[in-house]
């Protein structure tokens, strides 16, 4: 005994743009608020995108901007092996230096530096207005990568607030739809109950 396979269900793709005498107003709208809700998806990512790696990059640019790099020397010789007084991931410890600021005042601090570096060895320091030591400011290719990426990652997620804004609206029409839809079978339900019973 052969086994009929159920009937599949097709999904006609595109539905909402063909001739159909059961397409509705609201069908063609929704299939227009898709279509919009598409090509804004898009726009709003990219100009998000756009505008956060271009904001990036003036923060890097500004950044810079407030700082200025500085000559400084070992007073002392660095440790040896990045475990002996506090290493890094990448290899380099923490080793006293000396410079003197714009103002002619002699500073000593601490930065990262070479393992074994010999005491009188010169090293760049970027400080800031104050004369503080800070982080070496993000330059070059290294700044266009991160701008790369923030741009990157902030252009889905204004795509994704946009689609889900034309989902609700999406979701709304299908409501009233199926509103509507109601309404018309309590009209015609019972009417069609009579058809269906009289023939025969």
């Amino acid at each position: 005994m052969t086994r009929t396979p159920p009937t599949a269900v097709t999904r006609v793709r595109l539905w909402r743009w063909r001739r159909n005498p059961l397409k509705r107003h609201s069908d063609v709208v929704e299939a227009w608020i898709v279509l919009a809700g598409w090509l804004l998806t898009l726009l709003a990512g990219i100009v998000a995108g756009v505008a956060a790696a271009r904001t990036a990059e003036s923060a890097f640019t500004a950044r810079l901007a407030q700082l200025h790099p500085v000559s400084a020397v070992l007073t002392d010789g660095a440790p040896r092996t990045p475990g002996a007084g506090g290493g890094y991931a990448d290899g380099r410890v923490w080793a006293t230096v000396r410079w003197t600021d714009a103002n002619g005042t002699v500073r000593t601090d601490q930065v990262k530096a070479a393992p074994g570096a010999s005491a009188g060895s010169r090293v760049t320091v970027w400080t800031d207005r104050a004369g503080r030591v800070v982080p070496a400011p993000v330059t070059g290719t290294a700044a266009d990568v991160q701008a790369a990426l923030t741009g990157a990652l902030v252009a889905p997620t204004a795509g994704a607030l946009v689609w889900g804004g034309v989902r609700l609206v999406r979701g709304s029409l299908i409501r009233r739809r199926m509103a509507e839809w109601d309404e018309e079978w309590k009209q015609i339900g019972p009417r069609w109950g009579n058809l269906s019973g009289g023939v025969g």
